[in-house]
């Protein structure tokens, strides 16, 4: 049998092969378990990922591949506000390295910008090195530090982009 390789060596999927839609109700679990495996610390509780799905303040998107969940988006929208916050961006540990988190990444500017929005917000570890060339590759700029944000005390940089129009 031939041994299967580590994600970060593996080819991008095809575009027909991912799929991104709004969460639903169905995908709880998934998403906690997505939440469990991707973060050791700072993760959404199981309550808070029945809140967002159910919000009219909070989007949550999932990419779907092989009928499996990979990956996760949240952005949270504030009424009147140009600014959408993306509060979490996650993939699963054997989907990395497909560009799964690209393709989640332009779907919730894409989304963003459908609800009037000209800017995206979003705040990443600084030891996140993979996020934030991912960020920095579609065009965010850092704004700004956050000094001791995550649980674990590590620091947070502060990106945003102005989205295109369409």
């Amino acid at each position: 049998m031939p041994n299967p390789r580590p994600a970060r060596f593996a080819v991008p999927l095809p575009a027909t092969a991912l799929r991104i839609r709004r969460a639903i109700a169905a995908d709880h679990a998934g998403l906690v378990a997505l939440e469990n495996e991707t973060f050791s610390s700072d993760r959404l509780s199981p309550r808070q990922w029945a809140r967002h799905l159910d919000s009219d303040s909070a989007r949550v998107l999932v990419a779907i591949a092989e009928r499996e969940l990979v990956g996760a988006a949240v952005l949270f929208f504030r009424v009147r506000s140009p600014v959408a916050r993306l509060y979490s961006l996650a993939i699963g540990r054997r989907a990395r390295g497909r560009g799964i988190g690209s393709a989640l990444l332009e779907a919730a500017e894409q989304h963003a910008r459908r609800k009037g929005c000209t800017r995206l917000r979003l705040e990443v570890r600084r030891d996140n090195k993979t996020a934030r060339r991912l960020y920095e590759r579609r065009g965010y700029r850092a704004i700004g530090t956050l000094a001791r944000y995550y649980e674990d005390a590590e620091d947070a940089v502060r990106y945003e982009r102005t989205l295109p129009v369409d």
